[in-house]
This record gives C-alpha cells, sequence and structure tokens, in this order.
C-alpha cells in the first residue's frame, strides 16, 4: 500500500514542479500539501521535506515510516526535486516590463483574455489547422488523436450541443473542394465533410432570398405544413448560384447527398413547427431544374448511380402498394422482438439467429411494430413526336415512393428527377446470362406537362416575332396558304386542317358538362390524292402527335389495356394511341380498313374525350383529349359523285356525326390544271434534290394557287405560332351573332332531310362554335366577331356541299351563295366560274363534234352575265391579273371573247 502510494505522490510531485518549479518544495505549501493527504502521505512528505535541505542528508534519513527501507525514494529521485537557483529564475532580457508590475489574474479575467485571443485570431484567419499547428491552446494538451477534437465537436453538433469554439471546425470552403484522393461518395458519407454539406444546406434554406428579398423557403415550408406534405422543392439552379460546390457534389452522389439533405431541411422544418413531425415523420428534399435533360434511349451505364432529369409519356402504372420501411421480426420460439432492421432497395434484410434463444428461425414479421411507405412503379416511355423513324420507342420502369405515388396516370407527358440505379433482377439474369442487371430511375420529382409547358421553347424573340405577325390583315390567308406548302391546290383541306391545329375552348361549366374544344377532321376521296401526306405533315408540325393506321391499330391499342406485369404478375394499366396523345393530335391513316368493333371504340374517345376501361377489376377512365384527324378511302377504291357521301364511305352515322369537317377529295380531270400540277411535282424534285446544295433551281414557271397572293409564313414559325395561340389565347364568345348560326343550322337542317347525304345533328351547332374560336385563336383576338362566324359557315357549308350528289350540289351552292362567298377574292369566284363555262363548251363540243378544239372561245357577256348575280360588274382588274393568265386565258377585247389554249 505504501509504494502505491508513494507512486501517486511521485507523480502530484512531478505535477506541480511543471507548473511552478521554484515553489515546489518550499516550507510555505508544505502545509496546505500536508493538510491533503493522508497519514501515510504526510510521513513520506516529512521525510523528503528534511531530505531536501542539504545535499548530503539524504543517507541520515531515519526509517520511521512502517515498513522496509527499500520503500523510500531513492537519492537519484530526491535529487530532482533539489533546489537550483541559478536555474529557477526567468531571463530578464527582452522584457520590457517588471514582474513588480504585474498582477495575478482572475480565472475569470483568464478566460475572457483567452476568448478576447481566439477571437482575434480568428479575424486574422488563423483558424483550423495552422492555429492548432503553430499556437499553444490548453485545450490541445488533451487532445490525443489529431482528429479527435474534430470527433468530439461533430458529436456535440450531432447532439445540439454548440459552443463557440465550434465554428473553429467548420471546413472552408477549399477543404471541402479538395477531396484528398476520395471519390465523391467516399468523401461526403465523411463525418467533417458530412457535418459541413449538412451546415452549408441549413444554412442555405434559411437565408436564401429572391431578387426582391423575400425569404424563398419560408413560404415554401409554409405552404407545405398548411397542406400536411412532406415534399420540399429545391431549384437547382438556386442552389447552384448560391453553394456550387453542393451543387457538384449532388449528381454526383445522390443517394447520400439527398439523404443529408433531407436532415436538415427537417430540422429547418421543425424549428419552424416544432411539432410538424406528428404530421410528417421525413421530409424530402425535391430537385427541380436539373439542367441536363437526358433521353431514355440515351442513358447508359455512365449514368449509373447519377442523378437525371428525363421526361416521356406514362405507358402503365401499378397500384400503391406497402413496402418495408423498418421491419421488426418476432421469433415464433421465445416471441422476442429482433429489429429494427432497415430495408434497402436491393435486397432483403433478414435477422440471422434470435439473440435472446439463439435459434436459427423461424421469424414472422411483427405487423404492429414495422413501419411501412408507400410505393409504386410506373413505365415513362420516349414521347412519341421524338421516336426516329422506324425505331420502337423505349422505356423505362421507375419507383415513386412516399407522397410521390398517384403524381402522374398513364397518358400524362412527366419530366422526371431521379437516381438511375441498377438492381438484381432474377428474370433478366436467367434470360440473358450472368451477369446482367435490370436499371430502374428512383423518382425523386415529377413534373406533368401540361398547360404552358410548350411555353418555355419560345423565347422573348419568338414571341415578339409572333405578336408582329399576328398585326398582319391577312394573317388568315397566309396560314392556310403555308399549311403543307409542298402539296398543290387542296385549299379547302389546308383550311380545315390549319383550324383543327389551332382549336376551340373547351368547356366545362361546374365541373358536370364538358364540351370538346378539339376539331375533328375526315379526309376522304380518291387515291394519289395526298390524304396521308396530309397526315404527316401535321405530324411534323404538331407539338405532341401520334400516328397510326387503321390496319396496324386494334381496339385496345387506340385506347387502353389491362395485361399482367411479366414479373409481379400483378394486372397493369397500358395506355394506348389516343390516351398518349392526351393535349395533342391522333392521326389515323386508312381508317375504313379498321373492323367495325375496333372503330366504335373511339366513339366515347372523340366526342367525350375519355376512354372508361372495366377490365380484370379495373375500373377506371381515362383522358384522351386530343384532335382525331382521319384519313379513309371510298369504297371500291373511287369516289362516286352520283351517290351521297354515306354511300360511298363505308361509316357508320355515328361516327360520321363526330367528325366536325368532312373533306372530299376528288381527282378531276382538268387539263390546265394537270399541267400545273405536273410542273408543281417536276420543279419541286429539281429544287429539293439532295445534289442541289444550294437549292438553285427557282420554280418561277409555276405558280401556286395557294401562295401566289399572300407570302407564305416559314415552317418553324408557324409552329411557335400555333403553340403561343393555343396556350395565351382563349377567345370569348360575348359579340357572336347568334341568330345567324341559328339560321344556317335550320336550312342545313332541312336540305339534309331533303338529300340525304349526311345527318346534320346539335354537334355541328357546336363545330361551327369551335371553327369560330379557333379563328379568332389564328387573330390572336380575345373575342369571336363576325368575320369568325361567317369563316365558320364557310368551311362547314363547304365541307357539307362536298358530301352531296353532284346533281344536288350545283342548286345548293346557288341556295348558300352569299355565305360562300365570304372573304373569297373575287378573282377565285370568276375563275371558278370562267372554269365551269369552259366545262360546259368543252361539253358541247365532245357531243356535238366528237373531238376537242385546242381553243376554247367563251363569249364576254356570258361571264359578265354570271358576275352580275354574284354582285361582281368590273371585270378589268381580273383580266390583267396573274391567276388569268397562269390559266393560260387570254382576253381579246375587240372580239370580245375569253380564250383559253389547251
Amino acid at each position: 500500500r505504501l509504494n502505491s502510494v508513494l507512486f501517486i505522490f511521485r507523480q502530484h510531485l512531478q505535477i506541480i514542479s511543471w507548473l511552478s518549479p521554484a515553489s515546489v518544495l518550499t516550507s510555505s505549501s508544505s502545509s496546505s500539501f500536508r493538510a491533503t493527504f493522508p497519514a501515510e502521505v504526510s510521513t513520506s512528505w516529512s521525510i523528503l521535506q528534511s531530505a531536501g535541505g542539504s545535499d548530503s542528508g539524504v543517507d541520515s534519513v531515519s526509517p520511521s515510516i512502517s515498513g522496509s527501507t527499500d520503500d523510500i525514494p531513492s537519492s537519484a529521485a530526491i535529487m530532482d526535486y533539489r533546489a537550483i537557483p541559478e536555474l529557477d529564475r526567468y531571463e530578464v532580457e527582452g522584457l520590457d516590463l517588471d514582474d513588480e508590475d504585474l498582477s495575478e489574474l482572475s480565472p475569470g479575467a483568464r478566460a475572457a483574455a483567452e476568448e478576447a485571443m481566439r477571437r482575434r485570431d480568428r479575424e486574422q484567419g488563423l483558424t483550423g489547422r495552422l492555429r492548432r499547428g503553430l499556437l499553444y491552446d490548453s485545450e490541445d494538451e488533451d487532445d490525443g488523436p489529431p482528429g479527435a477534437r474534430r470527433r468530439r465537436i461533430a458529436e456535440r453538433a450531432a447532439e445540439g450541443i454548440t459552443d463557440g469554439d465550434e465554428e473553429e471546425m467548420i471546413e472552408s470552403i477549399e477543404n471541402l473542394e479538395d477531396m484528398k484522393g476520395h471519390t465523391v461518395r467516399e468523401w461526403v458519407s465523411m463525418a467533417a465533410p458530412r457535418l459541413e454539406i449538412y451546415n452549408r444546406f441549413k444554412n442555405f434554406l434559411r437565408t436564401h432570398v429572391d431578387e426582391n428579398g423575400h425569404n424563398v423557403f419560408k413560404e415554401k415550408i409554409s405552404d407545405m405544413c398548411k397542406e400536411n406534405r412532406e415534399s420540399l422543392v429545391v431549384n437547382y439552379e438556386d442552389l447552384a448560384a448560391r453553394e456550387h460546390v453542393l451543387a457538384y457534389f449532388l449528381p454526383e452522389a445522390p443517394t447520400e447527398m439527398l439523404e443529408i439533405f433531407d436532415e436538415a431541411a427537417k430540422e429547418v422544418v421543425l424549428a419552424m413547427y416544432p411539432k410538424y413531425d406528428r404530421i410528417a415523420h421525413e421530409i424530402h428534399v425535391r430537385i427541380c431544374n436539373l439542367p441536363l435533360v437526358e433521353e431514355i434511349r440515351a442513358l447508359r451505364q455512365l449514368h449509373l448511380n447519377q442523378l437525371i432529369r428525363t421526361s416521356g409519356v406514362v405507358s402503365s402504372c401499378t397500384g400503391v402498394l406497402p413496402q418495408l420501411s423498418m421491419v421488426k421480426y418476432n421469433c415464433s420460439k421465445c416471441s422476442f422482438v429482433l429489429g429494427p432492421f432497415f430495408q434497402s432497395q436491393n435486397q432483403e434484410v433478414k435477422p440471422g439467429s434470435c439473440p435472446e434463444c439463439q435459434s436459427q428461425g423461424p421469424f414472422e414479421v411483427n405487423m404492429e411494430e414495422t413501419v411501412y411507405q408507400n410505393y409504386q412503379r410506373i413505365t415513362i416511355q420516349e414521347s412519341p413526336g421524338k421516336v426516329a423513324a422506324g425505331r420502337l420507342p423505349r422505356s423505362k420502369d421507375a419507383v415513386l415512393l412516399a407522397d410521390l405515388v398517384d403524381s402522374c396516370k398513364p397518358g400524362d407527358e412527366i419530366e422526371l428527377t431521379g437516381i438511375y440505379h441498377n438492381n438484381y433482377d432474377g428474370s433478366l439474369n436467367t434470360a440473358n446470362g450472368f451477369p446482367v442487371f435490370a436499371t430502374v430511375i428512383l423518382a425523386n420529382h415529377i413534373t406533368r406537362r401540361d398547360e404552358g409547358v410548350a411555353l418555355a421553347e419560345l423565347t422573348d424573340e419568338d414571341v415578339k416575332a409572333i405578336v408582329a405577325l399576328s398585326k398582319d390583315e391577312r394573317i388568315g390567308e397566309r396560314i392556310f396558304a403555308s399549311i403543307a406548302p409542298s402539296i398543290y391546290g387542296h385549299e379547302d383541306i389546308k383550311r380545315a386542317l390549319a383550324l383543327s391545329l389551332f382549336g376551340g375552348e373547351p368547356k366545362n361549366p361546374g365541373g358536370k358538362h364538358k364540351v370538346r374544344g378539339d376539331i375533328n377532321v375526315l379526309l376522304c376521296g380518291d387515291p394519289g390524292t395526298a390524304k396521308s401526306q396530309f397526315l404527316k405533315y401535321v405530324e411534323k408540325v404538331a407539338s405532341r402527335a401520334v400516328f397510326t393506321t387503321g390496319q396496324g391499330a386494334s381496339a385496345v391499342g387506340l385506347t387502353a389495356y389491362v395485361q399482367r406485369h411479366p414479373v409481379s404478375r400483378e394486372w397493369t394499366l397500358e395506355a394506348g394511341a389516343l390516351v398518349l396523345a392526351d393535349r395533342g393530335v391522333c392521326l389515323i391513316d386508312e381508317f375504313d380498313k379498321m373492323n367495325d368493333a375496333d372503330r366504335t371504340s373511339i366513339h366515347e374517345a372523340m366526342e367525350q374525350q375519355s376512354i372508361s376501361i372495366s377490365k380484370a377489376g379495373i375500373v377506371t377512365s381515362l383522358q384522351a383529349r386530343c384532335t382525331v384527324m382521319a384519313a379513309a378511302n371510298p369504297i371500291g377504291g373511287r369516289y362516286d359523285p352520283s351517290l351521297t357521301f354515306s354511300e360511298n364511305v363505308d361509316l357508320t352515322e355515328p361516327i360520321v356525326s363526330r367528325f366536325d369537317v368532312l373533306c372530299v377529295v376528288r381527282d378531276t380531270v382538268d387539263p390546265v390544271q394537270d399541267e400545273m400540277l405536273a410542273r408543281f411535282v417536276v420543279g419541286s424534285h429539281i429544287k429539293h434534290h439532295p445534289s442541289n446544295k444550294e437549292g438553285g433551281v427557282a420554280l418561277e414557271d409555276v405558280v401556286l394557287p395557294n401562295s401566289s397572293d399572300v407570302p407564305s409564313i416559314p415552317q418553324e414559325l408557324l409552329r411557335k405560332y400555333i403553340i403561343y395561340a393555343k396556350e395565351r389565347v382563349h377567345p370569348k364568345l360575348n359579340q357572336m351573332d347568334q341568330d345567324k348560326v341559328a339560321r344556317i343550322y335550320s336550312d342545313l337542317r332541312k336540305e339534309s332531310m331533303a338529300t340525304g347525304s349526311i345527318p346534320i345533328t346539335v354537334r355541328h351547332i357546336e363545330s361551327m362554335i369551335r371553327m369560330a374560336e379557333a379563328h379568332a385563336k389564328m387573330h390572336l383576338r380575345d373575342y369571336v366577331l363576325e368575320d369568325d362566324v361567317n369563316m365558320a359557315i364557310r368551311v362547314m357549308l363547304e365541307s357539307f356541299i362536298d358530301t352531296q350528289k353532284f346533281s344536288v350540289m350545283r342548286s345548293m351552292r346557288k341556295t348558300f351563295a352569299r355565305y360562300l362567298a365570304f372573304r373569297r377574292d373575287n378573282n377565285e369566284l370568276l375563275l371558278f366560274i370562267l372554269k365551269q363555262l369552259v366545262a360546259e363548251q368543252v361539253a358541247y363540243q365532245r357531243s356535238r363534234y366528237g373531238v376537242q378544239n385546242d381553243t376554247i372561245e367563251i363569249p364576254e357577256k356570258e361571264l359578265h352575265d354570271k358576275a352580275r348575280q354574284i354582285n361582281i360588274h368590273n371585270l378589268s382588274a381580273f383580266y390583267d391579273s396573274e391567276l388569268f393568265r397562269s390559266n393560260r386565258f387570254s382576253h381579246d377585247g375587240k372580239k370580245k371573247l375569253i380564250l383559253q389554249q389547251f
């Protein structure tokens, strides 16, 4: 016991000698030391004190202590404590102040002085490693390893305990960028960088303001908590502007970074609303506006475990299922509760043995204490307009967790931000050989590309050009002339397609009765009249289009179908063409080749613009808000003008009545028109030949009727004009002439019952209103004017008259002449009348003489009489027009004849 006491005492003396070497063994301090130690130590102290007086008195110490003399300190040990006056003093050189002027500092004053010195060092930049390496700090004595203090401060920060020295340990931005050879994923997993990222993101959420000085995330968090949500959307561009290091780390190590972000966001939210964790246990940070958008087709091994942003159409989705998040097990033998085990996305975590009874199982999931989260799997497919010709559209599975479930449905076009992740799939492994991994996108943020997203493609310069273009007085004629410029003639079809591309206004009063705004068009006529080319043109110019054919489309392929998922074996909903074309255009070629059962499946989609599914226990309704443009051939291949439309086409009345505009295309024989068409086609081939780099051959000798009078609009500008008009312009019907529409409807009903061509229903009133709205959109007007109504009536009447028998058509044109003449150029009307007179003269010559002369002569008086009937009295401008000469007419004023050369 005495040995241990002496050892402890010796250690105390050594510490005291470090603190004050010159006064350790003075008699003034001996009484205080003696009072603090027990009796045996006091006896030892007296021995040492008597020994310290002389150099030779060590040997004369009497062994008055109980025990042997071996326990008495040796002379060498006692010599360590002897007084050496010449060494036990300070050097006075270099000291400006006398020792007598220095007063003893109290402990409080000493602490304040040390704090002031630390503050001064921080201001001068002497913090971090430099300070610990060069300057003395009393706290460094018990630091131990270099990282111990950093770890201690990190632990205190995790517990919420902060002190004044914590900011000394925060890594500067240079140190955070310097990863010291580690990968980004390893670096952000370490304690010090993790703490720094945590603090920086927390500071970003608390202090980020917009250009108006408003705290951005304070408002976002307030809105989030009002709606009981658990997603906080962070704009990547804002993060990159403030914290570019975090913005650099985020795409490279998204799993680890988002975990840190979630923790920091939860702390900020709970600081504002302390009891919000009762509503949402987790806060998820959602990243939007990632700058680089990847195509689904372009995803490769390079993108694995990276944060990516892609877009596409949701083609199928599963139901919402519970997924194990934190699982606990019951031991079936001893009922001990094992866990919690945190489940990962890749593999199932199971306990090995029970710690209570050491059994190997079996274990049952504890249903009450296990924590679940929502899980949904969707399939995102490439947008129809982005798939290259001849390629199959690629698709990718995405996993939606927590509050992202049910944020989209089949047919929605979405932008998806998430982590491109690989997971082990047993079925793929056996099918493709080992080792093959399936890939999936773990969704972080979803944006539905509804209204307004297409406007993001337009720049300010585009909007200025569109507004300037809309001020042109003849903008309507210019747009009609710019539709399908590579196709000759067919002005009525181009007018109908233009109105359909702009579309009317959908209405849903009170959310009870929905009226569609899309204009459906049916092209029917002889082969070789460019019906399919018109559809292909619309596919290119429309912002979202799906092209299909009647022979290659089944009923479920057009609408939607239910099938089993190949892996999970559960029923999933797959979207068809009409659903994928939601808010776009669905183009159906060879419409007459469809089966009757397949054709009737689109009845609901064309009028109610929804598709109802009731199969395999799935009862739902999908949106199909799209314009339907179809092309059909008549029975027998050619259109017979002596028969009505319903007798020419194998389509039922219900489906014909759902089309707003019916365009009948006849391949008539006209030598002049045929020659002009041939010149147009040959000149177009010459001009656009691949070897003709400059496109140098101009078509001066071909005058296009659809572009002769007005200049056309460039196709790219026309496409942007359509997008702008559809998204921004919503004309109202306040100034519409209702009496005119009612009158024309009653006249059409009467003629329809008399001729028996196509039935006129109430749908045709709505069709006229939709076309009037589309014409107002074309001029970027806020209200529907009389001009718009007149144009709609004209298109409707042309559509109706074209479906009549040839014998009825002429009388009907006379009946509705005042409506058909609206906005029609006088020269066009006169040319139409002149062509009718020429046709009558040719028919007379063939029936009388059996041959046709090369020159046809028409008396000027006949044309004047016909012109007076439509209130045209002056024909001199017509005789001087380019249209008159291009059709090979000439005027002989002396003989008062009009001549046409064949």
